[in-house]
């Protein structure tokens, strides 16, 4: 990581393993699952970049969503 810090759409620091919210419904792409709005996402793994975190979600694997639609739970 380059030091930058990670923040959810409020502007909570957010830290590896950490839980956040969807705070809007998300198509995923290349697949038929739509993430709704109020789903919790635990165990999430930061990435290099300040605006991307990675998790798995109910059943995609290897996920990565942009902080700008997440709550820290």
């Amino acid at each position: 990581m380059s030091g930058d810090v990670v923040k959810d759409s409020n502007g909570n620091i957010l830290a590896d393993g950490d839980s956040v919210m969807v705070i809007k419904d998300l198509k995923v792409k290349g697949t038929s699952v739509t993430l709704k709005r109020g789903t919790v996402v635990k165990n999430i793994r930061l990435t290099g970049d300040s605006g991307h975190i990675e998790c798995n979600a109910e059943k995609v694997k290897g996920l990565v969503l942009k902080t700008e639609f997440l709550k820290k739970a």
